[in-house]
């Protein structure tokens, strides 16, 4: 692999969900010299967690703030946060939405991508449960001509966009479920894992980042102390890959990559 050919997506809901459920991944892409994107499709407006904004657009505002300050401390190559409505994913045309998301991919090429599994995440957030459908139709329908034609050839932000087919899709594995107020979803099933790294030291910088979150310390005093030791590490799915290849060989994150 030649890490200086080599990107990553990360498709995310929320802002904080780059660093709570992706930030080892994306501090370990940046060591390796790996270009990082985030799409985010909404700016969290909705959340529960407002810390003062005096309204849903002043949150959203904050948020996008907070995001940026994260992708600083993570790394992260370019971000960018989209106009759909926080909590509302599930009520959005599907194939508008993986539309959209197949248009970054066209644009930014990478050949791996990561988003959460259908379990929704630490949260079963219905937005992350749609998001993982959404971009798991768009790792696969990138590179086929007939999905979205009218992209082929126009372009988008300056560059003219073809058709791409990325190489791995990852699914983000839960270490814990914590609903608000809903103890009794304790237990849900979620995603299991085929690969996981042990952090280190990044871990303390992943919380740094998710600490850049400052209206979402709530989230941090209903988990509490806990969520320390869970961002030591990283779990995740390869759910995609080429070739007939058993996950329990998956060699890495990053591993068998072909540059492009």
């Amino acid at each position: 692999m030649t890490s200086t050919a080599s990107r990553l997506l990360c498709c995310t809901a929320h802002p904080d969900d780059e660093s709570g459920a992706f930030g080892g991944a994306l501090l370990l892409a940046h060591q390796q010299k790996i270009e990082t994107s985030i799409v985010c499709l909404t700016a969290g407006q909705n959340a529960h967690f407002r810390a003062g904004a005096k309204d849903s657009e002043d949150l959203a505002r904050i948020r996008r703030i907070e995001l940026a300050a994260a992708c600083e401390v993570l790394g992260v190559t370019r971000h960018e946060v989209l106009d759909f409505t926080d909590g509302q994913l599930a009520h959005e045309n599907f194939y508008a939405l993986v539309g959209v998301l197949v248009s970054y991919i066209r644009r930014w090429r990478p050949q791996i991508v990561l988003t959460f599994g259908g379990d929704g995440g630490v949260n079963l957030h219905r937005d992350h449960i749609v998001l993982s459908l959404a971009t798991t139709a768009a790792f696969h329908w990138a590179a086929r001509p007939e999905f979205f034609p009218e992209q082929i050839g126009v372009s988008f932000q300056g560059q003219r966009l073809d058709v791409y087919r990325p190489q791995k899709l990852y699914y983000s594995s839960t270490p814990f479920v914590s609903v608000r107020s809903r103890p009794e979803l304790d237990g849900s099933p979620t995603v299991p894992w085929s690969l996981s790294f042990e952090l280190g030291p990044l871990g303390e910088r992943k919380f740094e980042a998710f600490r850049k979150h400052g209206t979402q310390q709530g989230v941090i005093a209903r988990v509490g102390p806990s969520i320390h030791e869970h961002f030591k590490y990283e779990r995740y799915l390869l759910a995609a890959a080429p070739g007939l290849l058993q996950i329990t060989n998956d060699p890495g994150l990053f591993e068998g990559i072909e540059p492009d």
